[in-house]
């Protein structure tokens, strides 16, 4: 007598449940990951000028995701009135203003200041996400360090670390503020919508910094270096990351931020551009440790999308 029996309706709901938090899992790690590879690209574009340089970015990377939108068959969606005001804060502070703290955090402080503080994004998220548990917020902090480490403070002035703060402030942003619009827009139109509105904004910028030069005709490595970005970074890491989101939560997706300099120690060595030193790899060490120790503590219950 065979002794397979139907899943009950209840099993059924913990198999889905169980599956799609595997795949936020997968793509959050993918998404931070594929964000830590920007480092290994920067040499390629920092000569090209840098307002014009991202426009272009999310302009190619907007044309991408709305093509996928009409592909897909995912029809207009009209938005109410605080829809539509979440979207432009989120493009503004998410992508717009991130991108120019970034660039001015980089010019007084370097990349190791913005990275280190970049790197408390998981421990931010957590203590916003509700009522995170204490094992979240000690996994966070153990991710926060890892990434300290892995990055290292480097040199700087107050300047640069208003900036960097800056930064911060905006990646949570691109976050906490895409959560309501999730659930209607979905991650790709979320991704289009918000690639299209940096466009105008960070000409607008650029035109006020940069003037006519703010665009030129990139050489090919500068084009090789934006194309990475619209494509990798932008297109395929915004669609992995808002899809992760609502099978998370803020808190524990933002964990994996920690995976950015990972990402950046990895394409390093890839590329040649040098040796994973001893701090770089405790650092990476903790990230992981960081990561494992947050997931380990029980999931909050999350409407999944497919």
């Amino acid at each position: 007598m065979s002794t397979d029996v139907i899943p009950r309706s209840g099993e059924t709901r913990g198999l889905t449940t169980r599956s799609g938090e595997t795949r936020g899992l997968a793509q959050a790690g993918g998404a931070m990951f594929l964000v830590g590879t920007l480092a290994g690209v920067a040499g390629a574009i920092q000569d090209y000028p840098l307002y014009g340089g991202q426009a272009l970015r999310y302009l190619l990377a907007a044309a991408v995701l709305l093509a996928v939108t009409r592909l897909a068959g995912l029809r207009f969606v009209r938005l109410t009135p605080r829809e539509t005001a979440l979207l432009v804060a989120l493009s503004l502070t998410g992508l717009v203003i991130f991108n120019i703290c970034v660039i001015e955090a980089t010019r007084h402080g370097g990349p190791a200041l913005v990275g280190t503080v970049l790197g408390t994004v998981p421990l931010a998220l957590a203590l916003l996400d509700g009522r995170p548990s204490p094992r979240v917020i000690g996994a966070a902090a153990v991710v926060v360090a890892g990434a300290t480490v892995a990055t290292g403070l480097g040199s700087g002035d107050l300047t640069g670390l208003l900036w960097s703060l800056g930064a911060l402030v905006c990646e949570v942003c691109f976050s906490l503020l895409a959560l309501p619009l999730l659930p209607k827009l979905g991650a790709v139109r979320v991704s289009a919508y918000s690639a299209a509105l940096a466009v105008p904004l960070l000409m607008a910028a650029g035109l006020l910094i940069d003037g006519t030069a703010m665009v030129r005709v990139p050489t090919l490595g500068e084009a090789a270096g934006l194309g990475y970005q619209s494509i990798i970074v932008t297109t395929v890491a915004f669609f992995l990351w808002y899809n992760a989101l609502p099978r998370l939560g803020p808190g524990r997706a933002g964990l994996f931020a920690g995976l950015i300099p990972v990402g950046a120690i990895a394409t390093g060595a890839v590329l040649g551009l040098g040796a994973p030193s001893a701090a770089d790899l405790a650092g990476a060490a903790l990230v992981v440790t960081g990561i494992v120790i947050g997931l380990s503590a029980p999931a909050p219950s999350r409407v999944t999308g497919s």
